[in-house]
């Protein structure tokens, strides 16, 4: 992949306030220009975003319909009510039943939790689960990240005395179901200050109001916090403003005291001993948690998150990590079979986005391939396979372009969806994709704009490698934890040169290790290019070369740095906000 690099310089201005900046902080200009770019511009305000407090986090009573949920919970305890806490098979449902569950189960034992069956009812709140509620004398379903849509069976759910609370993050549509209280930042009516919290981020607020009620320690909270960080970094949700302060001290809990289950993943993983991040979640644990409701049931993973005993826990961690082999699996043979299909389509009709359906498909992974695809050809996608009657599928979006709306604007086709801007899910029957595809396609058309479908790098600032030092590289791990409205900084660096000892690596040679000098000094770099071993030969032709990279620690080494080195391009010219 070679990306266009697009770099917007610091004006002298912007010069002289990132230098003034950086002296009252005691760092580099270049990274208090990267605070400078999101807003941050005095000492005071830099303090308190290299140290979120809990303390800032929003008063919960502030969402609305969250007195009316206090109150409906704290009724069904006083009556010793069965209560249910449902959720969907995904990282952000799983770890939000798991939160409220496991708060709540200190305080009150009249309690359980579900999940549904992904293969058999579906996303959401579904008539079976309703039924095995109503069979075990549930008078209360708590549901998280899901239902703002479920009008139909909330309402089945209200003839058989079943009340509901829902806290959910998703869109919602003009009509609510008739729900006890919907908890939704993004509810139109809602002027909660921050709309942008994850499914388990609405259960914890929702926690915490209880707590605040009936007078339970915030503190008796906190051990909770490593299951919001774990669904703020696989939900994709803005790392910013109370969303950050939950992702840090989350981040902190799933590092120095993470709950038993989270403990068995770590060390199922091999990440254990040493510091943890988002994109260890990312790309580690969220898959994990991930993997049981895509290959048979996410109530698996809840079993694991809420367990006690930690041999327990670390033998349902190795079952999980099982199905994430065998997701794996399935998911390379679909992405290969999806790419062909692309490959065919494209040689007749391009297309702004792309809709593929095969009924043999396994529903479970077709989230993933959506994603692979809009990596691979950064455009919008659609991934359909067959239900029966129906086609069910997932939807994933480039930077920029709301897919959602893409999807509502062919609402009338279909039977269900759901989502937000950059993911969504829906239903249609099998015989209106065609109608569907053509419709899609027409919105995308209209709405897109060329830039977004163009593979682009922004950087952040352009180093020498002279620049590359620990007190930088330990100044630039304050911005974290990193994710949307805070990513990880790209720099760049011109005029690099093969030290001599770079090499292709990795099982199928597809990798470079690099070890670099540039023009301006005698430093050598080391580098990991992922997947980019064909510039290999023109690297060791010892011609100059400019490189595009993040700056990481090597956890194989301690204390080294290493740059995880994006793109590769020949030297030509600076980059520039034309490029």
């Amino acid at each position: 992949m070679h990306f266009k690099w697009k770099y917007n310089p610091p004006t002298p201005n912007e010069q002289q306030a990132a230098k003034e900046l950086g002296e009252k902080l005691n760092m580099s200009s270049v990274l208090a220009q990267l605070l400078i770019q999101r807003g941050i511009t005095t000492e005071s305000a830099a303090k308190r975003f290299f140290r979120p407090q809990l303390n800032d986090i929003l008063n919960p009573f502030l969402m609305k319909d969250m007195d009316v949920a206090v109150d409906r919970l704290n009724d069904a305890m006083g009556r010793k009510e069965r209560i249910m806490v449902y959720g969907d098979y995904d990282v952000d449902g799983c770890t939000a039943v798991a939160l409220v569950y496991k708060f709540l189960q200190q305080f009150y034992s009249n309690i359980e939790y579900y999940i549904p069956d992904r293969y058999e009812e579906g996303y959401g709140v579904s008539k079976k689960g309703i039924n095995y509620a109503n069979s075990v004398d549930v008078k209360l379903i708590i549901i998280l990240d899901c239902g703002i849509k479920a009008i139909n069976e909330i309402a089945y759910a209200k003839t058989l005395g079943i009340d509901f609370i829902i806290c959910d993050h998703h869109v919602p549509d003009d009509e609510m179901p008739a729900a006890i209280a919907i908890l939704n930042p993004k509810r139109s009516d809602d002027s909660y200050p921050f709309k942008h919290l994850c499914g388990c981020g609405v259960g914890f607020k929702f926690m915490q109001a209880f707590a605040k009620n009936n007078g339970i320690p915030f503190s008796r909270l906190i051990p909770l916090l490593d299951f919001c960080a774990v669904s703020i970094a696989a939900d994709i949700v803005p790392v910013e403003d109370e969303n950050r302060i939950l992702a840090y001290h989350g981040l902190k809990q799933l590092n120095q005291n993470p709950s038993i289950g989270l403990k068995a993943i770590i060390d199922i993983c091999g990440i254990s001993g040493r510091e943890l991040s988002m994109s260890d979640i990312m790309f580690k644990i969220g898959p994990r948690i991930n993997a049981s409701g895509r290959i048979e049931n996410g109530k698996e993973s809840v079993d694991l998150l809420v367990e006690k005993d930690y041999n327990i826990a670390l033998k349902n961690a190795r079952h999980i990590d099982e199905y994430n082999e065998q997701r794996k699996d399935i998911d390379k043979q679909m992405t290969e079979e999806a790419n062909q299909i692309v490959a065919r389509l494209e040689s007749q009709e391009h297309h702004s986005g792309i809709v593929l359906y095969d009924e043999n498909w396994k529903k479970g992974v077709i989230g993933i391939v959506a994603s692979r695809l809009t990596e691979i050809y950064f455009r919008p996608t659609v991934v359909l396979t067959r239900d029966g009657e129906f086609a069910t599928g997932s939807a994933r979006s480039i930077m920029g372009f709301d897919i959602y709306a893409a999807i509502k604007s062919c609402r009338d086709l279909l039977i269900n969806f759901g989502g937000h801007t950059y993911a969504a899910g829906l239903t249609m029957k099998w015989t209106d994709i065609p109608v569907f595809l053509k419709r899609f396609h027409n919105y995308v058309e209209s709405h897109i704009t060329p830039e977004q479908t163009e593979a682009i790098l922004h950087i952040d600032a352009m180093l020498d490698f002279k620049d590359i030092t620990k007190k930088l590289y330990n100044d630039l791990k304050r911005f974290s934890p990193f994710g949307p409205g805070n990513q990880k900084p790209h720099f760049c660096t011109a005029n690099v040169y093969d030290y001599g000892t770079s090499k292709v690596v990795g099982r199928e040679q597809e990798h470079i290790k690099l070890e670099l000098i540039d023009s301006k000094s005698s430093n050598v770099v080391n580098g990991i290019a992922f997947g980019q071993s064909g510039a290999a030969r023109y690297i060791k032709s010892k011609r100059s070369f400019d490189i595009a990279y993040t700056i990481e620690g090597n956890v194989f080494k301690h204390n080294a740095i290493q740059l995880q080195i994006e793109d590769i391009r020949l030297t030509e010219t600076e980059p520039s906000e034309t490029e």
